[in-house]
This record gives structure tokens, C-alpha cells and sequence, in this order.
């Protein structure tokens, strides 16, 4: 039997989670071809397989599971994934019986909780009080019952036209492959450019691009006119802003230049700093000239990354300040005192009380309290009032509240300085920061991303983490590594200490380095996402997906005749391609007994699969990120017999599926079809690939909320296809009614702006075409809404008077005039009263007062336009909320679909790249918002 690595079972060579008893079981080094006739003849006739697309995906309560071998009883695998806890959150609290005034004062914090539940960290699984998986009583929601915009009259269903959508396009991708290597072939071997035998020598774009000569260094001549187009670009995300500034940045072809051209800087005169601009960053716009580094033919990929690295260093948190002596930890109802490393990490605990989801996490507490005791050892313990040594033992005799009310109370205090003491106090941490923010990169200034060393604290991680809890421990210089230039000037580590090491490390891009005490794993200071850097590594992400797109169809035939080879190790990992290609999953790594149980394809165990003849296939497992993976899907038939092979007996818990395979093999055979392809490419393939073929069949038309919604569809179609999916979060029902009000609050104020017109002209009613129907309350409001609307309205104005009377004074006391006194604050008030007057007599009499000055019909009619409009946005918005709620859109976007795709949508359909790409993002993907036009494609 062949020795070879490939054929190590992962099992085999690290314990991971449960285990079957003795030895791992393996699969045979081949199959008979009698047993796949025999397993053929066995499984009844199943349609053929819809290409990658769930049908359910979330967290479920009760599921139909294999038994293993010779038990009647069903698995314990997955209770496991579930602590037993409940991790109440202080926003449970339900706002369905409040009055919709009260429902509507919502706090910014809150606010900023409800649309933070976009985020695609959030697990998929849920949990009742006592930890068990639930989703309301069901299974996760069919696929059929997700939305993408489509009529709900469709006979139609969801999941079958992503199927057949799905199968055009990857016959598409066929054709076009064979069409690119035929064109490749009928190019001469001399003109055809050498590619060096690299992992990155597929940096070189697919698609032919306007012929571009050599710039000197890259940089490119910016004229008057590019300059304002650099300075749109960083405009400011504004949703009333509906210019499109893509129009004029589209990519330009740059004169011919000769190698000697003087560098020239970027005109950027008479350019006003916005408010989150720092000095930096506009000393940076001024004196920089614009390096395009994309339209660099010379710009390479060899080991060498710069040649001149100069920095400042790392900013370090401030040390402990002890608390003050009236605040201690209670154990067992009484003070104790601690020494100033244990009491620091007692505040860890103490100041986060509020954060429920942790601190009532039995691992949190278990791993907290078991460092905090080991850290009490080495410090002398825990004193009384009287000096005497209190042996602390138990958890729960620890009260940590005198503790969390003394830093609650100082972020109170925080919160309610004025506003000139926090931006004064900012101004001075940016002062002390600022020679930290930027460092000089082969004679460039770069923009430095995470130059702050992590304070200590507890650690958190994401899903389930089996170290949640434990003490991060205060990083020392003498933990840290600098990589600096050899003729630069070495920062100097604070007084008395020095750094671990100084390095002069050309081929690589960190500029700060150390190993945190959690899982051993490396920190890194590296450059901001907007730097050349960063930008060249997700440049290269996506060109190595393009790519791909010449190999696809080849990968494709191979590994479906591999499907059927009688070799185990063939077989089992052409059927792991299959499930990374089509379904999307990760190829996962192996992990430490230490580790989070966290898997992927290859190393999926035999509790991680359920099969449901004729063939369907459910996959359950902690993914990346301790975050439960939960999908439904269809597979082959081909694939449904091969997984069963895999499973066969005596296989049971805790034994590999493909013990055959490594995510190593895996990714040296996939190697073997373009240089540098990884399991992993085929994620950002397939949703690239796809968003570029729907993009080519569109027609976007309409309105600018029209457009960004047909962009919507088809990035939500991506992430169906590309399994992006989550849970519907708990806030969207809140979201959407309050979203629904919003919209039946126009259409009141639409109501009484026709009220308006029939009081300046009573007969307009008759006259008017349009009927008096047209003149009638909205079907959708009525007189309880109303009067709880204009409740809201009045106390809403009232809100807006008090907090512009307290910010008036606030300035007045900043620049020392006499602060105003209440009588002041009455008299604006009065403005509030007035309208809760007029809406009670508009009430009363069923009539509505002309507004403004000098009101005519014609000026109300143009209120009506506005209104109408504002309507139409508002809908969309709320009907493309409501499509999104079970699809993760910046997953795709951000992270697998290729921004110069979204670029291409911006300047074809003419909507404002700022639509789609958020301040940050569209510093990240600068250099895909200045090298595509409306005519590339991916």
C-alpha cells in the first residue's frame, strides 16, 4: 500500500472532537465495480441534481439522521454544539405592544444594534433556554420561500429557476473556456508573453485591455480634470447625492510617456478637508503624486516587496490605573483586596457585566475563572480588610458589581462630556498618534492599518470557541518584532524595555510583529487597506479567479468521470471538488486538540453528514469561525453513492469521511490545471463569474432606487447560488414595521397637502380629473395611526428644540459667554405646542391650513411630485430589505464578487459608485474604481 501523504487519513494523525473507540476506521483502497452496480440497482431513480442550490439552510430543532451501525438510537453529535446556556440579550425585550410614539424613540446605540444584525458573523444557529438548537418549532426555511425580487404570482419556483440559471451559466463558462484557449493557441509561440514558474504568474489579466505604454514608475500624469474626479471619489457617503461620479472617473487612456518622464504630482488645489479627513491625509492628496500601480507594466511580484521601510513603531495600550479604594470585589458578600495584575483582570469581568451573552456562558466563566485563580496564585492572593488571606474558590461567590458600577459610571461620564472637551481630547490623541499613522514605503507614504498593540482583556471569539473567556495577556515590547529598512532609524521600544528582535525582512509586507497567548497565533501591523499593498492582494485574488476561467470546463469533465473511478482516493476527492465547486464549501484545515472544532470538506467526519435517499445530502458542522454550517442540498446521484460508500460500516462518530484526502493533496492536484489554483479560488470564480454573466444580459432602467435594487437582485442571486445565506435576524420585523411607518407617515403628509389645495380652492375636488377619490385618506391610514403619527411628530420636534437649546449652550460655554437660561428653552418650546394646537383643530374641523409663503396649487402640486417620489424610493428600499433578509449580500460583495464588476454597473447604468461601496470600501477598492469602464469585462 502506497505511503504517500495523500493517503494519511487526518483522523489518523490528530485527534479532533469525538472519536470512535480504538483505531480510526478507513476507507478500502479501491471499490469494485460490483458494488457500485449493486448500489445502483438498490437506489431508486432521482431527477437530476438542481446545480448548487440549497434547499434549507439555518438552524432546526429535530432532524432525520443516520443511526450508526447497529444502534437504534439517534446520534448525540449535535446536542454537543451546544453549551446549555441561555444567552439573554438585553434586547429582547419586545416592542410589539408600545404605542407607535414610544416604539419610535429609539436610541442611536439601538439603532446601531438593529442594522449591526447584518453582519455575516452572526451564527445560524439559535438557542432556547437550555442551549438546544431551535428555530421557532420548524426546519430552517425552504429555499423556495426566499424572495429575490420575483413576483409572487410566479408558477415558477425559486429554487428552479436558479437551477436552470445556474446550468446556463456554467454551460456558458464551458464554451468560453474552450473559446479562450482556442483564441490563446492561434497566437504565435514568440508574441506570446513567458510566464515565470510562480504561484502567482496568473497575475496577468484575461481580457485584453486598452493598449497602455510604460509610465515611469507606475505614475501616471494627472490632469486638472482626473484630479477632481480623485477628489469625487472621496466625497462622503450621501444618500440625497444622486450624481454619479463614476460618470467622469471612468478609465481613462493614459499619453504615451517615455521612460524619463518627470514625476508629476496631482492637482488638487482649493480642495476644502472634510471633517474625517486627517491632516495626514491630505498632506498625502497634496504632496503625493497619484501612483497608479495597476497600469505598472513593470511593477512585478518577485520575493523582494520594498527596498526602503521606514515606520514609527507600535502605539501601546496605557497601563493599569488601579480603582479607587472604596471599589472592590466582593466575595462571599465581603471586600477583598487584590494586587494590581489580579485586579486588573477582575476588571476585565466586572466592566463587561452587560454583555450578558458572555458572561453567562458557562465556558466564558469556566475559562475566566480557572486564569484568574492562576494569576491570584502568582500575585499573593486575595486580602481581607484586616489583611488576612481570603482563599477564593468558588465562582459564584464572586460579586464583580461594585466593579461594573464604577465603570459604568465612568462611561456615563465620558458620554456626557461637551462636545469641545471630547474633540479637544481627540485632537490630542490624534497628536500623539499621528507619527504612528504613516510610514515611508520605498520612499512612498502608505497609510499604516492596525499600528495599536491589543490591549488585555478577555477573549471572546466568534460562534462557540472553546478559549472563550480566557485572559489576553498585556503585550510587552520585548514580545515585539520590528521589520524596518537597514539604513532606517529603528524606533525606540518605551523606556526600559527593548524589542524581542529588529528584522530587515524584504519579502515581507508586516511592519510590527508578536504571538498573543490565546492560541498562539501571530499579530501582525500591516499596511491600510487602501495602500498599494493591499490593494495589489486583492488584485491578485481575482485575477487568479479569472484565471480560472480558462480551466473551468477541463477541472469540471475531469472531476466528474473521477466521480466514478474505482481508486478511493480519486473518487473521494473528485466528489470533494464537486461539493467545493457547486456548494461552496470551504476546504477546512486540520486542527489541534485545543482548537475550535471547526471543519470543511476534507476534514468532515462521519456525524457531519446526514443522507436522505434519493438524494439529498445534509451537511452540519462548525464552520469558520466556531459558526454552525447548516445546508440541505440535491447532489448527483454519482455523489449521493459515493458519500454512502464513504460512510459505509464500520465507520461511525468521529471517523473522516475523506480519509482518503488532505486540503494539501487537494490543493497540489487542483495545481496541476493552472499554478497557484487552491480549493478556494472556486468561491470567488463562481461568484464572480456569475455576477459578470447577469450583468452582460442586463438592462437596468428607471429610477435611481429602481437601479440599485436591480443591482440587489442579481448580488442576491450570487448569494443563493454561492450558498451566502443566514437567518432572518430578529430585528427585521421591527425594521420593517418601522420602515412601513416611515411610508404611511408620507403618504399622511401627502394627505394633507391635497387638504391644502381643496382650502385654497374648494371646487377643485370637481374639477379636478383625477376624481375626488383622489383627495380621500390612503386605505392604509386611519384615524388611531394618525393621531399616534402626530403624537410622534410633536415629540419629535420637541427632541430636535431641546437638543439644539443644550448644543447652543455648550458653544457659549466653550467660548465663554453666558450660558441661556430655561425661560429661553420655554419660548422654542412654544413652537411644539403650536403644532400639537393646530393638529387638534385639523382634527376637529376635518380641515387643513395652507403652509409656506404665498401658497399656491402649482407649488402644492410640486410638494405632491416630491412626495410621490420619496414614496417610490422608500418602497423599493423597503421590498429590497425584505428580499435580503435570508441572504448575506456583503459576503458576496465584498469579499468573493470582483469590485470592478460593481464598478462596471456604476458607470454603465450611471448610479454613484457611493450607492454600493462605503467610504472604507471605496478606499480598498480604489485601484477597481480607476482601471475598469462600463465595457470590461470579468
Amino acid at each position: 500500500m502506497s505511503s504517500s501523504d495523500d493517503d494519511v487519513p487526518l483522523a489518523g494523525r490528530k485527534s479532533n472532537g469525538v472519536q470512535s473507540k480504538g483505531h480510526p476506521h478507513r476507507s478500502a483502497d479501491t471499490i469494485p465495480r460490483s458494488l457500485d452496480k449493486a448500489m445502483d440497482a438498490a437506489n431508486k431513480p432521482a431527477k437530476h441534481a438542481a446545480p448548487g442550490i440549497s434547499i434549507r439552510n439555518g438552524p432546526v430543532e429535530d432532524m432525520d439522521i443516520d443511526q450508526q451501525p447497529g444502534s437504534n438510537s439517534k446520534r448525540k453529535g449535535r446536542a454537543s454544539m451546544s453549551n446549555g446556556v441561555s444567552y439573554k440579550d438585553a434586547s429582547d425585550d419586545s416592542e410589539e405592544d408600545k404605542p407607535l410614539s414610544k416604539r419610535r424613540r429609539m436610541s442611536k446605540g439601538n439603532a446601531r444594534d438593529a442594522s449591526s444584525s447584518d453582519s455575516d458573523e452572526v451564527p445560524l444557529v439559535t438557542k432556547n433556554a437550555r442551549g438546544k438548537a431551535v428555530a421557532a418549532g420548524k426546519k430552517p426555511p425552504n429555499i423556495k420561500q426566499t424572495s429575490i425580487g420575483e413576483s409572487e404570482d410566479s408558477e415558477v419556483p425559486l429554487q428552479e429557476k436558479l437551477a436552470k440559471e445556474k446550468a446556463v451559466i456554467e454551460q456558458r463558462a464551458a464554451k468560453e473556456a474552450k473559446a479562450i484557449r482556442k483564441d490563446e493557441a492561434k497566437v504565435p509561440a514568440k508574441k506570446r508573453s513567458k510566464k515565470p514558474d510562480s504561484d502567482d504568474d496568473d497575475d496577468e489579466p484575461l481580457v485584453k485591455k486598452k493598449s497602455l505604454k510604460a509610465q515611469a514608475n507606475g505614475v501616471s500624469k494627472v490632469t486638472p480634470k482626473q484630479a477632481k474626479v480623485t477628489k469625487a471619489l472621496k466625497k462622503e457617503d450621501s444618500d440625497d447625492d444622486d450624481k454619479p461620479l463614476t460618470k467622469s472617473s471612468s478609465a481613462r487612456k493614459p499619453k504615451d510617456t517615455k521612460a524619463t518622464q518627470p514625476k508629476v504630482k496631482t492637482e488638487v488645489k482649493g480642495k476644502s478637508l472634510k471633517k474625517e479627513d486627517t491632516e495626514q491625509d491630505q498632506e498625502v492628496e497634496d504632496e503625493e503624486e497619484e501612483y497608479r500601480w495597476w497600469e505598472d507594466p513593470t511593477k512585478g511580484d518577485g520575493t523582494t516587496k520594498w527596498t526602503t521601510l521606514e515606520h514609527a513603531g507600535v502605539v501601546f495600550p496605557p497601563p493599569y490605573e488601579p480603582l479607587p479604594r472604596n471599589v472592590k470585589l466582593l466575595y462571599d458578600g465581603k471586600p477583598v483586596t487584590l494586587a494590581p495584575e489580579a485586579e486588573e483582570v477582575a476588571t476585565f469581568f466586572g466592566s463587561m457585566l452587560n454583555s450578558t451573552h458572555n458572561v453567562e456562558n458557562p465556558t466564558f466563566q469556566k475559562n475566566f475563572f480557572a486564569d484568574f485563580q492562576e494569576i491570584l496564585k502568582k500575585t499573593g492572593g486575595a486580602k481581607d480588610r484586616d489583611g488576612s488571606k481570603v482563599e477564593i474558590k468558588e465562582f459564584v461567590k464572586c460579586d464583580f458589581k461594585p466593579i461594573f458600577e464604577y465603570f459604568d459610571a465612568q462611561r456615563a461620564e465620558k458620554k456626557a462630556l461637551p462636545a469641545a472637551e471630547k474633540k479637544k481630547l481627540k485632537a490630542e490623541k490624534d497628536a500623539v498618534e499621528a507619527p504612528f499613522m504613516y510610514c515611508m514605503w520605498d520612499g512612498r507614504k502608505q497609510k499604516v492599518g492596525n499600528f495599536r498593540v491589543e490591549p488585555p482583556g478577555l477573549f471572546r471569539g466568534r460562534g462557540e470557541h472553546p478559549k472563550t473567556g480566557r485572559v489576553k495577556a498585556r503585550v510587552k515590547p520585548e514580545q515585539i518584532t520590528i521589520n524596518i529598512g537597514k539604513e532606517a532609524k529603528v524606533p525606540a521600544a518605551p523606556e526600559g524595555h527593548r524589542w524581542k528582535e529588529v528584522k530587515h525582512d524584504q519579502e515581507g509586507t508586516w511592519l510590527a510583529m508578536w504571538q498573543e497567548n490565546i492560541n498562539n497565533a501571530y499579530k501582525y501591523v500591516m499596511l491600510a487597506a487602501n495602500s498599494d499593498v493591499k490593494g495589489q492582494s486583492d488584485y491578485k485574488k481575482f485575477e487568479k479567479a479569472r484565471e480560472l476561467k480558462k480551466h473551468i470546463d477541463r477541472i469540471r469533465e475531469d472531476y466528474t468521470l473521477e466521480l466514478k473511478d474505482e481508486v478511493m482516493a480519486n473518487r473521494q476527492r473528485a466528489t470533494a471538488v464537486y461539493l467545493i465547486d457547486k456548494f461552496a464549501l470551504r476546504a477546512g484545515n486540520e486542527k489541534g486538540d485545543e482548537e475550535a472544532d471547526t471543519v470543511g470538506c476534507c476534514s468532515l467526519k462521519f456525524e457531519h453528514v446526514t443522507l436522505k435517499p434519493p438524494n439529498t445530502v445534509i451537511f452540519d458542522f462548525l464552520g469558520k469561525d466556531s459558526i454552525r454550517f447548516y445546508d440541505e442540498v440535491e447532489v448527483d446521484m454519482q455523489v449521493f453513492k459515493n458519500l454512502k460508500i464513504f460512510k459505509k460500516a464500520p465507520k461511525a462518530d468521529g471517523d473522516e469521511i475523506f480519509d482518503r484526502l488532505t486540503t494539501g493533496s487537494l490543493n497540489k492536484h487542483l495545481s496541476n490545471y493552472m499554478p497557484g489554483l487552491t480549493a478556494k479560488v472556486f468561491r470567488t470564480y463562481n461568484a464572480s463569474y456569475t455576477m459578470s454573466t447577469l450583468l452582460r444580459d442586463m438592462k437596468s432602467e428607471g429610477s435611481m432606487a429602481e437601479k440599485i435594487k436591480d443591482y440587489n437582485d442579481a448580488n442576491r442571486k450570487v448569494a443563493i447560488i454561492c450558498n451566502h445565506k443566514r437567518t432572518v435576524t430578529a430585528g427585521h420585523g421591527a425594521q420593517m414595521e418601522k420602515l412601513g411607518d416611515r411610508i404611511k407617515g408620507l403618504k399622511y403628509q401627502k394627505w394633507r397637502v391635497k387638504q391644502m389645495m381643496l382650502e385654497l380652492e374648494p371646487k377643485l375636488k370637481k374639477k379636478d380629473k383625477r376624481g375626488s377619490q383622489f383627495y380621500e385618506l390612503d386605505e392604509d391610514l386611519d384615524q388611531e395611526w394618525i393621531k399616534e403619527h402626530q403624537t410622534y411628530l410633536v415629540e419629535e420636534q420637541r427632541q430636535k428644540i431641546e437638543k439644539k437649546f443644550a448644543k447652543d449652550n455648550e458653544k457659549r460655554k466653550a467660548e465663554g459667554e453666558k450660558e441661556m437660561k430655561h425661560k429661553e428653552l420655554e419660548e422654542r418650546l412654544e413652537v411644539a405646542d403650536e403644532l400639537a394646537q393646530k393638529f387638534k383643530r385639523e382634527n376637529k374641523s376635518g380641515k387643513v391650513a395652507a403652509e409656506g409663503r404665498g401658497p399656491t396649487v402649482e407649488k402644492l402640486e410640486q410638494q405632491l411630485d416630491k412626495l410621490d417620489q420619496r414614496i417610490s424610493n422608500m418602497s423599493f428600499q423597503a421590498e429590497d430589505k425584505e428580499n435580503n433578509k435570508e441572504v448575506a449580500l456583503g459576503t458576496s460583495k465584498i469579499n468573493y464578487i470582483d469590485p470592478r464588476l460593481t464598478v462596471v454597473f456604476s458607470k454603465k447604468f450611471n448610479v454613484p459608485i457611493e450607492k454600493f461601496f462605503s467610504k472604507t470600501l471605496r478606499e480598498k477598492f480604489d485601484w477597481a474604481v480607476k482601471s475598469v469602464d462600463e465595457d470590461w469585462e470579468f
